[in-house]
Order: structure tokens, then C-alpha cells, then sequence
């Protein structure tokens, strides 16, 4: 911390600096009641006046009823921090905001594919660019804080957030995390084009065990050490400037008020410095939900002694003053306020908050361009997974007469997911948005050679006889089915099948006998089981934003060769949700019963309309010491006739280990681009890193033994010579 931030500390009073911990939504300064604003939102001169000046409110978020364009936006943070500008000290407000996938709450904004969709991409430098794009419009916006990214693991399919993680591996997610905290802060945080990220949520978010949104996990010390850490780990060497803590709780313990988890790892074991704020009035719940605290003051209590620096509380002053007398009473010191206050006076000095929050508009002439729309259909074009495709029934033939059906193919809510203009995305369709869905992308390619039949509902009856007779007279059949939006608790489902209406909709066109080609827009992997053989193609979008119609229907044609590679294990039976890193048990069958890894779709999955040989694995050494490095190289060829893109996937097993070893787990990972015919050598670099593995111990440990490297369908051997065990670094 520097002397600046030093001296301000000095000046200020205790109730200054409870306020500098407590952060409020904009409903708390807006017309109208908490989660029913006025629209248009107006700010309420007398509500902020109180809010900033009386309570020295540090932090605010949130956006009201729906996305405000940028001069709107620029309007609200002026008049926060005209009021800021007349309080004793002028300490700055600090404006957080979710920006998921882009600037998603400014109108005009650039959205890419949410993350779930990033993941599918296996691309580090567009996950950086959607970082550098999202920062870029959301301080054009005025706003120098991004609740994001995810870096929780997708883990369990039924869980309503899936969509908003890179995917189930731990690996991918910390790649991909952050060269997205890169892409959204640079080298200087303060730059007009840059912010501060906000890792979310640390820690065990993705998992709940029964699926639903914010309900308890079970996660053994080993597992969340050797799971769970690594993708925080990663963004945060990444210099990730601040972190959002884990709604729910783990083993019994809500961890807004477990010290061992947001002080001993991640301050002490991780050297975090920065800003922790909660979640969405989860120091509260401590209280009236978790039922670990007999009152809100306790609760209180509980997450500042555990390790919280800033409460979203987020609409009343409760925690403000039940810290003030937490520490007029002498049960929380002065000193440890001064911790939390440090980081977060610090953070708004390093963002140049003190000099000013809104940069001059002309500092973002590449806000909604050309640029970045390029740039959001690429990821949206790679982000596309084909699954499946018999008998070459993609890309569509020149005279293809489509038909086109189902919910999804006529809607931006289902290309866009939640946080999306509004909370829940519900608004997306009614703003005339100049992006096409699946149909009008089809339509502009495919003219009078395409029919439509609308689908009203996802869960009702579907005109199924409608779309049978109109059937009779196309060629191919495109289905287009799937969720619309939703997030957190809104998404919870208790059956992760698709919905019946739409699984009959496809039996019934099955029986017509034209191709079918199967498009799916989802949140999380719904369940195709009952339908996937009756389809002779199935593509998976998740949810690939604005320029998804049009990625989709560049695929459809052939303008575009798919590339995307599944970030989860797409499962087949409700009851079979195993990741693709399970352990060998799952996958025996004993004595004729019922076992094995049976997917729908593996991990890492993904078709093109080209092939690929793999040819020539090697290693540098077969006899490998503690120190070593292992280059491992394979010669990858197009064998086909168009350029395309490849992800080349290295996978690791340790054949025999102290802790049953998963079957493979994913190492190193490139997406290259090869011209028909075109051969590449690929050259990975493995460490005793990428051997290690949390023991019986509960520490990370490197053991001697033969190890299994894979790549596409070829697998070599080496030897870790060894006579002890030891700590991996």
C-alpha cells in the first residue's frame, strides 16, 4: 500500500469506514421499490445524498430493469460522483458491474458467447479478447468494475449456472480464466481502456449436490485442493485484482464465514492482496438462510472475522451500522477494518478513481464496431460443436429444400442465455436488436429454399402436425431445440431431460424419413438420449450470443467448418453423470452388471467437416527424473480437401498412484489451423507439476512410476524415476 493511501486512512472516522466496506444496488438511490424500479430508471436525488454522503457508501452495482445505453450510463456515475465530491474526504464510489459475456448490461454493447460456449472454443486468445472487448465497452460505459469471470468448475450438468463456467475440466477453466483476466486488465488496471476483474466464486460454487442454484456441496479437502483451487490459482497469478466468495457452503460451513477458506488459502496460501466482496446478500443468509448465525449481527461478525472486505448487502444499512457497534463494543477491532479499508482505498487509487471515474467519451470510438462484432462471430463460429453427422448430412447441399422448426430458432434468448440486458436475458427479445436469429441467418443464405414453422412454447405442446406436413416438401429437416434464458435459481429443474414437447416434435419428423439435423441451445447438457439416433447431424451451441444465428447458419452451409470441441461430458442417462476424468471403478463392468463410461457425447468432443491424421507421437526421454522437462511432439495433417481448425488435446494418466488415479486428465491443449494437406509438428513442455497430485495427506505429492501421455488416438510411455516422494512446487 502506498503513502497515499496511507494518509487517507488516517484521516478517516470509524463510520467512513464501515461505509467503504458496504456496498449498495442501485435500487437504494432509484425510484420506485427494490426490484420493481421505475423505467426508465431515475436516480433519487434524496436517496443518494444519504446513501453517499451520510453512510459514505464505497461501493455500488447493478443496472435496474434493463441495460442503459453509454451516455445514460455516463449520466449516473456523474451524479455519484458529483454527491462523492461533497463528502469530507471525496473518497470515490467504486461502480461494480456484470459484465458476463461483453459489456452485457450497455445497450450497443458487443456480446460474446457466454462462457460455457468460450469453453467450447479451446481458444486462449479469444477468451482474452472477449476480457479486452468487455473492459474496453464497459469503461465506455464509465463503470471500472466487471463481476466476472467464472472460474467455478461445471461439474454437475443439472446446475442452473453451468452456462457461466468454462466447462468441467480444471485445466481448460484456468487457461482460459486467465487469459481472460489478461484480455480485461492489462499491465495497468488504470488504463482508460481497462478495469478490474472479479474472479467468481471462490470457493466450490459448481457443484451444489443435488444441482440446485445455492444449495450445500460436499467437496473433500483433497478434491477441492486438487480441483477446485487450481483455476483461481491460475487467473489470480494473472493478477486478478479482486474476488466474489461462493454463495453456498461446503461441508456444512456457508463460505462467507469460513476463515480457513478466505484467509488461510487465500490470503495466506494463494498471497491474494486484493479486494474480497460477497455475494448478493449472502452475509445476511448467514443468518436467515445457513441458520449459522442467531442474528444479523452476528453474521456480521462471522464474515468480517473470516476474511470479507466489502458486503454487497445490498439494500439497507444494516451491515453499516452492525459494524460500527461490533466495533464500539470491542468484538471487532478498528485495526481489522483498517485491513479490509486498505485494500479496497488502494484498489480505487490503482483504477484512478481519485482522478476522476468517467473517461472523455472520445477515448471509445471502437465501442459496438466492426472490430469487435468480427471478433464476437469468430468466437461465436468456434464456439459451435458438432456432435454428429451421418453420412455427410452437413453441410447442406446447394439444393436443399430446409425446413426449419423448433423454440429455439427464432430467438436471441436462447443465443444469449441470462445477464444479458436484463438478469434473467428476458428482455432480449423485445429489443429490436440488430442480430439475427437462426432464421433470419438461414433466410438471408437460403432465400425461397427455406420454410419455417414456429414452435410458441418450450415445454408445451408443439403443432407437431404442422410441422410433419410441412416436412413432406423440403429435403432436410433443421430442428432447433433447447432452454431459454434464465440464471441462479431461476434455472433450477429437476429432470435434466429435454422437455417432452420437443423430444416429440423430432420422433414425430423422425417418421417422415428426411434428415434431421439437430441444433441445441442450451444452458447445460439436456438430455437427447430418447431422439439422438433418429438425427442424422447434431450440432451444440450452448449459448453463442448475438452473432450465434449467423455462426450457426455459416456452419449449416459450409461457409464456415466447425471447430468447437465439447468443455463437458455431454451425459446420456439421467442417472450417469460422471466427468470425463472419473476413476476406473466407474468404468467396469462386473460380472454382467450394469457399469461403464457411457456418454452421449465425451469431453473434448467435436466434429469437422475436414479429417485429421495424427501421426508420430514422441518423447524427448522414456526415463524421466523429478526435474526434468518432456517435450512431447505429434505431426498433425489435414488429410481433407478446405482449411480448418484443429484443437490438438494432450491427455496424462498415471497408470498406479497412492490415491486411485483418474483415467486421464487434460494437460496441454492448441487449436491450430492447417490448409487441405497441410501437416504441422505440435511441441508440448510437461513439468513434475503436470504429474502431481494431492495425497493422502492432503498435500500436493509426486510419485515415481510409468505414466501414459495420449493424443488423439496414440499413446506412448515414460518412466518418473524417483526414490521418494516430494512437495510439487
Amino acid at each position: 500500500m502506498d503513502q497515499f493511501v496511507e494518509d487517507l486512512l488516517a484521516k478517516m472516522t470509524l463510520a467512513e469506514k464501515a461505509g467503504q466496506m458496504t456496498q449498495l444496488t442501485i435500487d437504494t438511490v432509484a425510484n420506485g421499490k427494490a426490484y420493481k424500479l421505475d423505467f426508465p430508471l431515475k436516480l433519487n436525488d434524496k436517496k443518494l445524498v444519504e446513501v453517499v454522503q451520510k453512510y459514505a457508501v464505497g461501493s455500488m452495482l447493478n443496472v435496474g430493469p434493463l441495460a442503459h445505453t453509454t451516455s445514460r450510463w455516463r449520466e449516473i456515475m456523474a451524479a455519484i460522483d458529483k454527491q462523492a465530491n461533497k463528502t469530507r474526504l471525496k473518497i470515490p464510489v467504486l461502480y461494480g458491474i456484470d459484465s458476463i459475456h461483453g459489456a452485457s448490461y450497455v445497450m450497443g454493447a458487443t456480446l460474446f458467447p457466454q462462457q460455457l460456449g468460450l469453453g467450447a472454443t479451446w481458444n486462449r486468445d479469444l477468451a482474452q479478447k472477449m476480457g479486452e472487448v468487455s473492459a474496453y465497452e464497459t469503461k465506455a460505459a464509465g463503470m471500472p468494475w466487471a463481476f466476472s469471470p467464472v472460474l467455478d468448475l461445471g461439474r454437475n450438468p443439472l446446475w442452473p449456472r453451468i452456462w457461466e463456467t468454462f466447462g468441467e475440466d480444471v485445466y481448460l477453466a484456468g487457461e482460459l480464466g486467465s487469459a481472460t483476466v489478461r484480455g480485461m486488465q492489462g499491465d495497468n488496471i488504470g488504463h482508460p481502456h481497462k478495469l478490474a476483474a472479479c474472479l467468481k466464486h471462490f470457493l466450490g460454487y459448481g457443484v451444489p449436490l443435488s444441482g440446485r442454484d445455492r444449495t450445500p456441496a460436499y467437496i473433500p479437502a483433497r478434491q477441492l485442493a486438487e480441483y477446485h483451487v487450481p483455476p483461481f490459482a491460475k487467473a489470480l497469478a494473472a493478477g486478478a485484482a479482486t474476488i466474489m466468495i461462493n454463495s453456498g457452503e461446503i461441508n456444512g460451513i456457508p463460505v462467507h464465514s469460513d476463515r480457513s477458506i478466505l484467509t488461510d488459502l487465500l490470503r495466506d496460501e494463494l498471497g491474494f492482496t486484493g479486494v474480497v466482496v460477497t455475494d448478493w446478500e449472502d452475509i445476511q443468509y448467514l443468518h436467515n438462510r445457513h441458520r449459522v448465525a442467531e442474528s444479523q449481527k452476528e453474521a456480521v461478525r462471522m464474515a468480517i472475522e473470516a476474511g470479507v472486505d466489502m458486503s454487497m448487502v445490498p439494500l439497507d444499512f444494516t451491515f453499516t451500522d452492525y459494524l460500527i457497534e461490533l466495533v464500539e463494543e470491542g468484538t471487532i477491532s478498528e485495526d481489522r477494518l483498517d485491513l479490509s479499508v486498505r485494500r479496497i482505498l488502494q484498489l480505487k487509487k490503482d483504477l484512478g478513481l481519485f482522478q476522476g471515474m468517467v473517461e472523455p467519451q472520445e477515448e471509445y470510438p471502437l465501442f459496438g464496431g466492426t472490430e469487435f462484432k468480427e471478433s464476437s462471430l469468430e468466437a461465436s463460429r468456434q464456439a459451435i460443436v458438432l456432435c454428429k453427422n451421418e453420412k455427410g448430412a452437413l453441410p447442406l447441399k446447394k439444393a436443399d429444400k430446409v425446413l426449419l422448426c423448433g423454440p429455439t430458432a427464432d430467438t436471441l434468448r436462447s443465443l444469449n442465455g441470462g445477464w444479458t440486458y436484463s438478469w434473467q436475458g428476458e428482455l432480449t427479445d423485445e429489443q429490436s436488436l440488430p442480430f439475427s436469429t437462426i432464421l433470419g441467418a438461414l433466410e438471408n443464405k437460403l432465400g425461397d429454399r427455406l420454410s419455417y414453422e414456429p414452435a410458441v412454447s418450450f415445454s408445451e405442446e408443439i403443432d407437431i402436425e404442422a410441422a410433419v406436413k410441412a416436412a413432406q416438401n423440403v429435403d432436410v429437416i433443421v430442428t432447433c431445440l433447447g432452454e431459454t434464458s434464465y440464471t441462479e435459481f431461476y434455472g433450477n429443474i429437476d429432470n435434466l431431460s429435454l422437455d417432452v414437447a420437443q423430444l416429440d416434435l423430432v420422433k414425430a419428423l423422425s417418421k417422415t424419413g428426411k434428415p434431421i439435423v439437430l441444433i441445441l441451445l442450451e444452458g447445460r447438457p439436456r438430455l437427447i438420449g430418447e431422439i439422438a439416433d433418429l438425427c442424422q447431424a447434431i450440432l451444440v451451441g450452448f449459448h453463442p450470443g448475438n452473432e450465434g444465428g449467423e455462426a450457426i447458419a455459416e456452419i449449416l452451409t459450409g461457409e464456415t467448418c466447425p471447430s468447437g470441441k465439447l468443455p463437458i461430458t455431454y451425459p446420456k442417462y439421467p442417472n450417469a453423470l460422471s466427468t470425463y476424468d472419473y476413476k476406473h471403478p466407474e468404468n467396469l463392468e462386473l460380472q454382467g452388471v450394469l457399469g461403464g463410461f457411457k456418454p452421449q457425447f465425451e469431453f473434448g468432443h467435436g466434429l469437422s467437416y475436414t479429417n485429421f491424421a495424427y501421426s508420430k507421437l514422441m518423447l524427448s526421454q522414456n526415463n524421466v527424473h523429478e526435474n526434468d522437462t518432456i517435450k512431447v511432439s505429434v505431426e498433425v495433417k489435414n488429410t481433407g480437401k478446405i482449411k480448418a481448425k484443429e484443437v490438438v488435446q494432450l491427455y496424462l494418466s498415471d497408470l498406479y498412484a497412492s490415491i486411485t488415479p483418474p483415467v486421464k486428465r487434460l494437460k496441454r491443449f492448441e487449436k491450430i489451423e492447417l490448409a487441405a494437406g497441410e501437416s504441422k509438428v505440435v511441441e508440448f513442455h510437461l513439468t513434475k507439476d503436470d504429474l502431481a497430485f494431492v495425497g493422502r495427506d492432503n498435500r500436493w505429492i509426486v510419485e515415481p512410476g510409468t505414466f501414459k501421455v495420449m493424443i488423439a488416438g496414440l499413446s506412448t510411455e515414460f518412466v518418473l524415476q524417483k526414490t521418494s516422494t516430494m512437495a510439487s512446487a
